[in-house]
């Protein structure tokens, strides 16, 4: 028998974290474990209300699968039918990876074919405010080599990007709007941002406009977030973007992930590997995923007050790669 326990928990961020569409102080974790035989696999996403996901949603979803989870008959291929793409698969799905790993003997890198995980730089992210306050957040970061920017498309983006450009003359800029711009600020802002050495925007628009993309120039290469979930995006977004974000709360864990990389890579598609606001363990399994993109962004642990124990190591923007006393 497999035992299953679900919870939420709840990790105070360090400072106020905002995007276009609100902002918030904590992370709010959904976590899976499996146990069986004296060892215990674990996952963790964070069920995000853009998609109508709350950790009683997560926690209802899974628990109506407790009978096949705990006699053993669900595992990582039928749960991808069994639950929908979206944090609560994620959870179990990594989860079921880690219980595997354990109990096997074999890192989880092993498992899913990958290389072995090495160190990777991460994009830091810098919270929306005001571009005095963003200018004076890069002038702290100013050492770390890849920046994120939320933007908010009120007409002060180009000014926090002056700002901020301005105290981190020598970063790699990544400026994301969360579905915040409109179309008819799309071209423009492109040009401008190109000018200032912006390296990548991500999701100007709603998800819904993503096909007025194909028509509007852009400069500075675009990626897919909200817009990107599973496999079955990409062909549609290859026409509308360079780049796609990979998270895995959105694609429903590692198992349909894997398949995610191999298709945009098909595709011609650069590839980011992202994260919700979370901690160590929900990034360590996209830490795996991490050697192969063009930009990662796995900051979660390090916008919180407080990590988890046993949680990544970062040596100022360098990633290293998880430990199996965390996950994997």
């Amino acid at each position: 028998m497999t035992r299953l326990a679900l919870y939420g928990e709840s990790f105070p961020l360090a400072q106020t974290f905002t995007i276009s569409r609100g902002s918030k102080t904590t992370a709010e974790v959904f976590v899976v474990e499996l146990s069986r035989d004296g060892h215990t696999g674990r996952g963790e996403s964070v069920p995000y209300p853009r998609y109508d996901e709350t950790i009683v949603g997560a926690t209802a979803a899974i628990e109506a699968l407790r009978p096949r989870i705990e006699a053993g008959t669900l595992n990582r291929a039928s749960l991808q039918d069994a639950l929908s793409p979206g944090a609560a698969r994620n959870a179990l799905d990594c989860a079921l990876w880690d219980l595997e790993a354990k109990l096997s003997g074999q890192p989880v890198h092993q498992l899913a074919g990958l290389c072995t995980p090495h160190s990777v730089t991460t994009a830091y992210t810098l919270s929306l405010a005001a571009p005095e306050a963003m200018g004076q957040a890069a002038a702290v970061n100013a050492d770390r080599p890849l920046l994120k920017i939320k933007l908010g498309g009120d007409g002060s983006d180009l000014d926090r990007i002056e700002a901020i450009r301005a105290n981190a003359p020598d970063a790699t800029l990544i400026v994301d709007a969360n579905e915040g711009w409109s179309a008819p600020q799309v071209e423009p802002l492109s040009a401008e941002l190109a000018q200032r050495g912006v390296a990548l925007i991500e999701q100007p628009l709603p998800a819904g406009q993503d096909a007025l993309l194909a028509e509007l120039e852009h400069p500075v290469p675009l990626c897919a977030d909200e817009s990107c979930h599973t496999t079955s995006d990409l062909e549609a977004l290859a026409t509308r973007y360079e780049c796609v974000n990979l998270k895995l709360d959105k694609t429903g864990g590692l198992t349909e992930a894997l398949l995610l990389v191999t298709k945009a890579k098909e595709l011609g598609l650069e590839l980011m590997v992202g994260c919700m606001v979370a901690t160590s363990l929900a990034m360590a399994p996209a830490a795996l995923l991490a050697p192969q993109a063009r930009y990662v962004d796995l900051d979660g642990p390090l916008l919180l007050k407080q990590d988890r124990e046993h949680g990544l190591h970062y040596d100022g923007s360098l990633l290293h790669p998880p430990q199996t006393d965390l996950w994997g």
